[in-house]
Order: C-alpha cells, then sequence, then structure tokens
C-alpha cells in the first residue's frame, strides 16, 4: 500500500519524519527555533536592525552571556548577520538575513498560539496534577 492511513484524529505530515536523517535534521532545526531566547531575538529583530544592548534592553531578563551565545547561535545557522562599524566606540549591528525573516511568520504564530492558548494548557496541567497521587 503507497498511501500512508491515517490514526483517528492524525494528521498526516509530510516527508519520512521516520527516516533518521530527517528526524535529525528537524531535530536540529527546532532546537534552534523553539529556544525561548531564539524566539524573542528574532521577533525584536524583526522590527529592524538593532544594536547589542537595544536587544538586551527590549528583551529585559536576558543576560549579556545568552544574548552573545543567542546571537551568535542565529549568525552561525545564517540567520543573522552582525556588522561592526569601525567607529569610536565600536558599533555593531545585527539584522535578521532573508532566512531569518522568513522564520518571522512560523514564529509569530507559535507565540500568538502560546498565548491564546495557555489558560487551556494550565487548566489541562491542574486536572491531570489532580489525577495523580
Amino acid at each position: 500500500m503507497t498511501a500512508k492511513r491515517k490514526q483517528e484524529g492524525t494528521s498526516v505530515l509530510p516527508g519520512n519524519l521516520h527516516v533518521p536523517e530527517d528526524c535529525r535534521a528537524v531535530s536540529e532545526v527546532l532546537s534552534r527555533v523553539g529556544d525561548k531566547w531564539t524566539v524573542l531575538v528574532v521577533s525584536e529583530l524583526g522590527q529592524g536592525p538593532k544594536r547589542f544592548n537595544e536587544i538586551r534592553r527590549a528583551l529585559g531578563s536576558i543576560s549579556q552571556r545568552m544574548l552573545t551565545l543567542t546571537l551568535r547561535g542565529l549568525e552561525r545557522d545564517g540567520l543573522v548577520t552582525r556588522t561592526a562599524f569601525p567607529t569610536i566606540p565600536p558599533r555593531v549591528d545585527y539584522e535578521l538575513t532573508k532566512l531569518g525573516r522568513s522564520l518571522l511568520e512560523p514564529v509569530s504564530s507559535i507565540g500568538l498560539w502560546a498565548r491564546q492558548n495557555r489558560a487551556a494548557i494550565q487548566h489541562a496541567r491542574q486536572r491531570f496534577d489532580s489525577t495523580r497521587p
């Protein structure tokens, strides 16, 4: 049988997620884009180029080290560019690449979904926890 059958209430995902290489690819990408700080940094840079301290102030509770690590990871993955200007003091701007901008819509959708469903998830957790000893 060549067609995939759906289990009740389950949609068929495109691709072959049971193929180890596909599974690794999805896992690698989700580990980057599913990170809390990545989502917030990408959202912030969606408003345009920013300097390090502008990003840090906008995010509030992020440490300097975590912002540095997040920006380096985003730069390594081709989602952010870092441009240093030879001024005194040195100026460095961070900006989303074309690939990074393509992440804005999915990140925004996930953020919206999370905000819309947070209360329902909390209620489900409480219900679940109340049934456990």
